[in-house]
Parts: C-alpha cells; sequence; structure tokens
C-alpha cells in the first residue's frame, strides 16, 4: 500500500489509524490531516503519527482516505484536485457522496473507491461496505479490502446498494444503542439498579451478537429457542408487535435511506 493519508482525523480517521497500527502498520508510512491544532497534537502523541498538509499529503501518499462529513468535502477536493498525483488511490469515507462526485472534480481517471463503515471500528469490529469507481481496478479494490480488514470485516457491494448500506451498517450500531438505552430504562422501572441493568443488558447483547455471529441459527430460530408457549418473552413480544416496532425500524432505516441519497444529491447539484 505505500503511504497511507488519512484526511480528517475524527472518531473514524482515528479508528482507521488505530487499527492500521494495530495490523502491524509503521507509523512512519501513516499521516493525517487536522485543521485543528489541539486534536492534531493529542493524535501525534498518542499514536506517533505526523499531522500534514493536504498538499503534503498528496505529495507522500499513495493511497489518500478522505474521512472528512459530507458537507466539508468542496474545500478538500478543491485543494487536493490539482495536486494529486496520477498513481494516487482515493478512498472516500464520506457518507452519501458517490465515485462520480470525486471524479468529476480530481484528475482523469483517478481511481476511487466508496467505503461504508461504521463507528465499531473504534474496537475493531467495524462493517465495512466497499465499491469500486469506474477507473478502481480488482486490485484497488482488494488493496482497499486489505485496508479495511484491519478493523473489522469487510463486504463488497455494488454502488447502488451504498444508500441502503449507509442505512442499514452505517447508522446500524444507532439503532443498537437505542435500543439498549431503552432496556436499562425498563430495567430501572423495575426496580434494578442502573449498573445491574446495564451489565445485564449490555452481556445480553454480547452474547446474542456472538451466536449470530457464529452461526448459531437464524435470527428467526434462535427468538423462537427463548420463546416459551404462554411464557415471559411471547408476552413482551406480542407488546412489541402491537406497538409495532417492527413496522418503526422498517420505516426508521427507509428514512436513513432516504437521507443518505439526499445526501449524494446535494453535493452533485453544482
Amino acid at each position: 500500500m505505500g503511504t497511507i493519508a488519512v484526511l480528517g482525523a475524527g472518531k473514524i480517521g482515528e479508528a482507521l489509524l488505530s487499527g492500521l497500527l494495530s495490523g502491524g502498520r509503521s507509523a512512519e508510512d501513516l499521516l493525517f490531516t487536522e485543521r485543528h491544532p489541539e486534536r492534531a497534537a493529542e493524535l501525534e502523541s498518542r499514536y506517533g503519527i505526523t499531522n500534514v498538509t493536504i498538499e503534503e499529503a498528496a505529495a507522500r501518499a499513495d493511497l489518500l482516505v478522505i474521512a472528512v462529513k459530507p458537507q466539508d468535502i468542496d474545500p478538500v477536493l478543491a485543494e487536493l484536485a490539482p495536486l494529486l498525483r496520477p498513481s494516487s488511490l482515493v478512498v472516500s469515507l464520506c457518507a452519501g457522496l458517490p465515485t462520480s462526485l470525486f471524479e468529476r472534480r480530481l484528475p482523469p481517471n483517478t481511481p476511487v473507491v466508496r467505503v461504508m463503515p461504521n463507528t465499531p471500528m473504534l474496537v475493531g469490529e467495524a462493517m465495512s461496505a466497499v465499491s469500486p469507481g469506474s477507473h478502481a481496478t480488482r486490485e484497488h479494490v482488494q488493496t482497499v479490502t486489505e485496508l479495511l480488514s484491519c478493523v473489522g470485516k469487510v463486504v463488497e457491494v455494488p454502488e447502488s446498494q451504498q444508500d441502503a448500506v449507509t442505512a442499514l451498517s452505517g447508522s446500524g450500531p444507532a439503532y443498537f444503542f437505542y435500543l439498549v438505552e431503552a432496556m436499562i430504562d425498563a430495567g430501572i422501572l423495575l426496580g434494578l439498579p442502573r449498573a445491574v441493568a446495564e451489565r445485564l443488558i449490555v452481556q445480553s447483547a454480547v452474547g446474542a451478537a456472538k451466536m449470530l455471529d457464529e452461526g448459531a441459527g437464524h435470527p428467526v430460530l434462535l427468538r423462537e429457542a427463548v420463546t416459551s408457549p404462554g411464557g415471559t418473552t411471547i408476552n413482551a413480544i406480542r407488546e412489541l408487535e402491537n406497538h409495532g416496532v417492527r413496522a418503526a425500524l422498517l420505516a426508521a432505516i427507509e428514512a436513513a435511506r432516504d437521507r443518505s441519497v439526499e445526501l449524494g444529491r446535494a453535493q452533485q447539484q453544482d
């Protein structure tokens, strides 16, 4: 991969840098850009990685990971475009932004790979979906897949599915956190101390996720195994169905997908 520069060292950018170091990459082969001096100094001290300007990143890096917020992409691409070397690979971690946007604003034939990661990258358990742009080769996709494997699991999807991926796994951790928060509140309502309720629910979530990940069965079968006739679980499931929880989740994920589409369209109106 040569030298890797992460443009935008927010939570996801930092998580990627940390994962690359844990995966055996040398700090000397990594660079990052950060516009806030205090944040830059903090990351340099924590990881031993050099903070550089976009100009320096373009000159030194073989692979540039753009990890800024979608609304901040314009000045980054405007500065990067005249500096980018022909051999450079660009990886976008920007939600909702299509590869065509980068290809239009960067030099002709620039290889771009679009990625939708999620925040479990912070603990090395990300789910990342990659999609090649029109100038990216299989070798480019393999390079990005190896890069992201340091911080979790990777799947390749057609770019037409990236808005759905954003809604499902990109935003997905928030849905689980929301559910866990509600269940902890329920435990408190039932008289449990907050610390006890939190420990019960968090470990239940970890165990359930591990069962799914290890192929213990289809989610329906796993749920049915807990659901005895006339028991406590079936009464709880009935209330979830009565309150339309399943329909609410479908609508929520559709709304997230629609917002991802809007972000992409807004940036293409230039």
